[in-house]
């Protein structure tokens, strides 16, 4: 029986939501296929080039994802076994930082670090290029370890007491601990975590495009991107574009159909006792902990002598705090408005789990985020071949940006807001029903079960919203530039030291933004929502 609220304007705007996002797919696609006679050129699939960009495609795509999570488990372990560990809450905010960090700031960090004339390229290899697979790999890595260090000491913290406690009763050993207490408890979670990052990595474009070093290193939406840009040969991007989209949608569908999370678990976050590591072990994952640290730290701390170089004379510091502000006011307006698409988008969604309807919950669950896997270079070159003859772009331009940006923000929205919201729906679904609730009255007393959760979602769409390059670089202004688009001119014009100095403006304010929220999300228990619901049926 299905327990959210049959309100028809909430079906009636949750169809307005999922029409929209398709609509923004379908008109881009169709803008490439509608113009100058474009069309799909199935002899490209057979084209050994292109058959070499997919195969390095998909290798640095799998080696970014199987590396970033082998990394990270020691790390979540160190985490979830070692409460002792000096600045743990410091190094999990770094890691949501890491995460959402603009990909320019880290690859000018990489580069001041590791490039030609790199501050630790001394110490390196002779045979040392930063530039190919090497750095596509350290670039990947670093963006998509803290996530899987998040996501795994989150799962293992849903590990019950009792769990541990039968496990010593039993004498298991440390091996026998983690294969029958530990592994189930993170195991449901490894395959929508490879799966989420490989193809965050297929689609990779900044990272390829500043670090792929040539034709070898290539990606299909680097490819995309050089056939729009440079050849304007809609055709081959045309076809690239599907194949890409059919590639990363068919490996996305099938991890969400056969990998879960176990997001429907009672709160055990108040977790009271667990077993100790042996000693060998505490030093070796404490090794793991702080050299993470380092590797987390070290790109970011290369930007400081880069800055040193600049000259304050020749720095525009009023038009960088003019993108400073235009690209918080953007992505502010991008951040609420993929928020609220994200809320009535699992409206559907809720309602088809709770009735047990999996078929129809991966379908729309799979249409409510397949812009992970549509490359975003087509989706915005595509709407503005289409809407170029049609509207007055430089009015209207920065309005679709916003719009744009936050489709594509809605599968990181949606991840981290469903989990909270389907257990809300398990515990007091029926409650809330039967009460009959207005929507306001609805929305009282859910928000204080999914206040963190919203405030941490809110967060990092505004942290990836501040990143954009690629939307802005179609339908962006330059008469107000972004803080990243910023960087992306000084770096093309070899103002490194500039660009240093905007990355580290940009840092701060996405570090600022990370501790005010960090510092304001805790852990709402179930308790909080009950005694709303009771003072809500005490007054009707």
């Amino acid at each position: 029986m299905t327990h959210i609220s049959d309100s028809r304007w909430l079906k009636s705007a949750a169809v307005v939501a999922y029409s929209l996002v398709i609509l923004i797919t379908t008109l881009a696609f169709y803008g490439l296929i509608g113009f100058d006679g474009a069309h799909l050129q199935a002899g490209l699939l057979t084209d050994p080039y292109i058959l070499q960009i997919l195969g390095f495609s998909l290798k640095q795509a799998g080696l970014s994802a199987i590396l970033s999570v082998a990394l990270a488990l020691p790390v979540a372990r160190a985490l979830h076994f070692m409460p002792q560990l000096v600045a743990k809450r410091a190094f999990l905010s770094l890691c949501l930082l890491s995460f959402v960090m603009p990909t320019l700031v880290l690859i000018t960090g990489l580069v001041s670090l590791m490039g030609r004339t790199g501050l630790i390229t001394p110490i390196l290899p002779n045979d040392w290029n930063l530039y190919g697979l090497n750095g596509i790999l350290i670039a990947h890595i670093y963006l998509n370890t803290p996530l899987a260090v998040r996501v795994l000491s989150q799962q293992m913290a849903h590990i019950p007491d009792t769990s541990w406690r039968l496990a010593r009763q039993l004498r298991f050993s440390r091996w026998q601990q983690f294969t029958h207490v530990e592994w189930p408890a993170i195991k449901p979670s490894l395959l929508m975590l490879l799966g989420f990052i490989f193809v965050l990595c297929f689609n990779s474009f900044a990272v390829v495009l500043a670090l792929g070093g040539g034709p070898g290193s290539t990606t299909l939406e680097v490819a995309i991107y050089q056939a729009l840009k440079y050849d304007f040969n809609l055709s081959e991007a045309l076809t690239l574009a599907w194949l890409q989209f059919t590639l990363a949608g068919l490996i996305f569908a099938l991890i969400a159909r056969m990998g879960k999370l176990n997001w429907l678990s009672a709160d055990t976050s108040s977790q009271h006792w667990q077993p100790a590591l042996g000693k060998l072990s505490q030093h070796l994952h404490r090794i793991f902990y702080y050299l993470s640290w380092s590797a987390l730290l070290l790109p970011l701390l290369a930007l400081l002598p880069t800055v040193s170089e600049a000259k304050l004379s020749n720095i525009d510091l009023h038009g960088l705090l003019q993108a400073a502000f235009f690209s918080l006011l953007l992505g502010f307006a991008a951040a609420i408005l993929a928020m609220l698409l994200a809320w009535l988008l699992l409206i559907p969604i809720r309602r088809a789990s709770l009735n047990r309807l999996e078929n129809q919950r991966v379908v729309l669950q799979w249409l409510a985020t397949h812009t992970l896997v549509a490359p975003a270079m087509v989706l915005s070159t595509g709407l503005y071949i289409l809407l170029l003859p049609r509207i007055d772009l430089d009015h209207w331009g920065m309005c679709w940006l916003i719009l744009i940006n936050s489709v594509l923000l809605l599968p990181f929205v949606i991840a981290q807001l469903k989990p909270r919201l389907l257990q809300f729906d398990l515990q007091y679904g029926r409650l809330s029903a039967n009460l009959k609730l207005s929507i306001s009255d609805q929305f009282s007393v859910i928000w204080p079960f999914i206040r963190s959760v919203a405030k941490g979602s809110f967060a990092l769409a505004l942290l990836l919203a501040l990143g954009d390059v690629a939307v802005f670089s179609i339908f962006g202004d330059n008469t107000f530039a972004t803080l990243p688009w910023l960087i992306y001119g000084y770096a093309g014009s070899y103002r490194m030291a500039e660009a240093a100095l905007a990355s580290l403006l940009l840092l701060a304010i996405c570090a600022l933004l990370v501790f005010m929220f960090e510092r304001h999300q805790k852990t709402q228990t179930t308790t909080s929502a009950s005694d709303k619901m009771t003072r809500t049926q005490k007054n009707d």
